[in-house]
């Protein structure tokens, strides 16, 4: 069932439910009400007859009999029965067929003293009358001619207009669902015509006040961030391939001189070193290029906990300095923290680790003096750490691409590096809902500042 047949059936539900329901409440309401009328009008006139005839002592039976036949408010089918204590008849309007009862009703009539009760198709009541020491028990009955034909009437009038209604409901609720939908078949037209080759395509996003809007708002959204998982992969498998490329051609060189005509011991020992070179450098790249996928694909499955950022510095700086003791790192607050939580995150330690080492590991390497300076700092909800160094420097164009993977800036072509290290940073910091910045000047060093929000 398609998504316009199902709002129009619901919503063709929901009115005939509140059109059955008002129509049924009316129905009960005007029979209720007529009902009790009518009964009122019965207890009047069995009042008006047992009064005629026990307090006015000019009417007898039969003058009564003549008021009830000829009155003008004689109710159809109206029969009125008087009856003393001892269940003798003392009046009847009628003499043909007198209203049948129980015998059990009298006596209810005297316990309750208003009883009403129906007789077949007709209306019965009961009152108890006690005048000049006497307990009479009058019953009158009648059939609501007027009344019923007004509620058949009724009941025809509101089938009828719960039919009609039903019927406009159906149509209406049609035409609105589709109206109200039109707007996701022209989105659903347009995401047919998106492929991998049209990735820049992007849908209407009308005035972005209704949640159709919003819709395409977010898929563009969606849209975006698979545009640039693309690049990425486009660029990771140009840069790949353009970084492996270089060691291999430079391997094959060397073979091809190595087979090219006989050479001595030295020039065989040079050529193998040459080869071994390579292949460090060839292992080197590899290592980088896992490093980078395993962190990319990965990123979204480890976990996170509380940890002090100034460990994760001590971590990283005992790491660095196993491997390169000719590095020097200095640290300091940037003030003391109060307390042992100031500097507390949320996050993963050894991909914390990772940054703080990759930061420091390119702030040594491209200084002259191999020194980086290091200084954390809290707010009321951030924590940073900034690392700084008296290196190349970059310029403003490069510092707009040195978070892309296998970026070099041209003053770092001549140290080691395949340009990884600060896009698995920035991966990573925006895991961690935190952000990586650089300020730097050629020749004048650089400073990079990751933020994190306090735990």
């Amino acid at each position: 069932m398609t998504i316009r047949n199902r709002i129009s059936g619901q919503f063709t539900l929901i009115v005939a439910s509140i059109l059955i329901g008002f129509s049924l409440l009316i129905y009960l309401v005007s029979a209720t009400y007529r009902r009790e009328e009518f009964y009122e009008r019965l207890k009047s006139k069995a009042r008006t007859t047992v009064r005629f005839l026990v307090e006015v002592n000019e009417v007898d039976r039969d003058l009564l009999r003549i008021i009830d036949r000829n009155t003008l408010t004689a109710l159809f089918d109206e029969k009125v029965l008087i009856l003393d204590n001892h269940n003798q008849l003392v009046y009847s309007s009628v003499d043909d067929l007198p209203i049948r009862y129980k015998p059990d009703l009298l006596d209810a009539v005297r316990q309750s003293r208003e009883v009403e009760t129906t007789n077949g198709d007709n209306e019965l009541v009961g009152i108890l009358y006690e005048a000049n020491g006497q307990r009479l028990v009058v019953l009158a009955s009648a059939y609501d001619r007027f009344g019923q034909s007004k509620l058949a009437n009724l009941r025809l009038t509101l089938f009828w207009g719960l039919v009609g209604g039903m019927a406009i409901t159906i149509g209406l609720g049609f035409f609105f669902a589709g109206q109200s939908l039109q707007p996701i078949g022209h989105i659903n037209r347009q995401v047919q015509t998106i492929t991998a080759r049209n990735l820049r395509q992007r849908l209407d996003e009308g005035r972005r006040q209704d949640e159709i809007d919003q819709l395409a708002v977010n898929f563009n959204a969606v849209l975006q961030r698979l545009e640039q998982a693309f690049d990425q992969q486009r660029s990771f498998v140009s840069h790949a391939s353009h970084e492996l490329r270089t060691p291999l051609a430079a391997l094959k060189s060397e073979i091809q001189l190595g087979l090219r005509r006989p050479l001595s011991l030295e020039r065989h020992t040079e050529i193998l070193q040459n080869l071994l070179t390579d292949t460090d450098r060839l292992i080197a790249l590899s290592n980088s290029l896992l490093l980078l996928a395993r962190t990319l694909e990965n990123l979204e499955a480890v976990t996170m906990g509380p940890m002090r950022l100034d460990d994760v510095i001590f971590a990283a700086q005992d790491e660095l300095l196993t491997a390169h003791p000719n590095y020097i790192v200095q640290f300091h607050y940037e003030q003391i923290p109060d307390t042992d939580t100031d500097t507390v995150v949320l996050g993963n330690e050894s991909l914390l680790t990772r940054v703080v080492l990759n930061l420091l590991d390119n702030a040594c390497k491209y200084a002259n003096d191999h020194r980086a300076r290091v200084s954390i700092g809290t707010g009321l909800k951030s924590v940073w750490v900034s690392v700084t160094d008296t290196g190349i420097g970059l310029s403003a164009d490069e510092q707009a691409h040195i978070f892309e993977p296998f970026y070099r800036a041209p003053g770092a072509v001549k140290f080691e590096g395949f340009g990884v290290g600060l896009a698995v940073c920035q991966r990573i910091m925006e895991l961690h809902n935190g952000h990586i910045s650089v300020k730097s000047e050629p020749e004048r060093g650089s400073t990079f500042t990751i933020t994190l929000p306090r735990n």
